[in-house]
């Protein structure tokens, strides 16, 4: 019997089958990639939000050169270490932004691709966006009035456990129905959240980096900037200069 693990590798023609059927699959962008980072298969929704007309002008290039400035370095240093330094990224949880700097959030996993000899020859990955709503998932009211609080309080420390019990939980079931209703832990959640805020106060001009900081719970300007930094991409302060109107 053929082995069916054969389905999964290019055609002769180039033409990959994971690839045509993740083509039609909503908000969810799959890549495979060479050793030197340099897409081999894509997924259409990868080649639309690229820009590029057809998938031809994404294959054999970088994510650097497919996507200019800030995304395209952030997703060449995961390449290099998904592939290099062999660390596997699981539900990494990263914001976008669209052409008016409006934030959009995606998990993204990525994984080394081996061949039958175990050599590293490549990456392989998905990107699913995080549903911009999840009032209407069956399980939203059980943990409604926890993601309320983290909404209305998200400057303050907070903790899961204490979430937890606003939802009449253990914290691990807590953790398992907050990933089934909202596709994310509580602390990607609260993350989510405090950055959306953040994006919000960034465009108000007689704010401080430091003012903008505490109000989206964070002790200081420095540790808002990493975690910011490492989510989107970019520090708030080249977020503030790319939305700020022009004179």
């Amino acid at each position: 019997m053929e082995d069916p693990r054969e389905w999964l590798r290019p055609a002769p023609d180039g033409s990959w089958p994971l690839e045509a059927l993740l083509d039609g699959a909503p908000g969810l962008i799959f890549f495979v990639k060479d050793v030197q980072g340099r897409y081999v298969s894509v997924n259409d929704t990868l080649r639309r939000r690229s820009g590029a007309q057809h998938k031809r002008d994404v294959l054999g290039r970088t994510a650097a050169e497919v996507f200019m400035g800030d995304p395209g370095r952030r997703f060449n240093e995961q390449d290099v270490q998904t592939v290099r330094d062999g660390r596997e990224l699981r539900d990494v949880l990263e914001m976008y932004f669209g052409p008016q700097g409006e934030p959009s959030w995606c998990l993204t996993h990525k994984i080394r691709l081996r061949n039958g000899t175990g050599q590293v020859v490549g990456l392989i990955g998905i990107s699913r966006d995080v549903p911009a709503s999840i009032e209407r998932h069956e399980d939203f009211a059980r943990v409604a009035e926890a993601l309320s609080y983290m909404h209305e309080h998200h400057s303050r420390s907070l903790r899961v456990s204490a979430l937890a019990a606003r939802a009449g939980l253990s914290e691990d079931s807590f953790e398992r129905l907050m990933r089934r209703v909202c596709h994310m832990t509580p602390q990607q959640f609260l993350i989510k959240v405090r950055l959306d805020a953040a994006v919000s106060l960034l465009r108000e001009p007689n704010l401080s980096i430091s003012e903008i900081a505490h109000a989206c719970g964070y002790s200081d300007h420095s540790a808002f900037t990493r975690k910011f930094r490492s989510v989107a991409g970019i520090s708030p302060q080249a977020y503030r200069e790319r939305v700020r109107p022009v004179a």
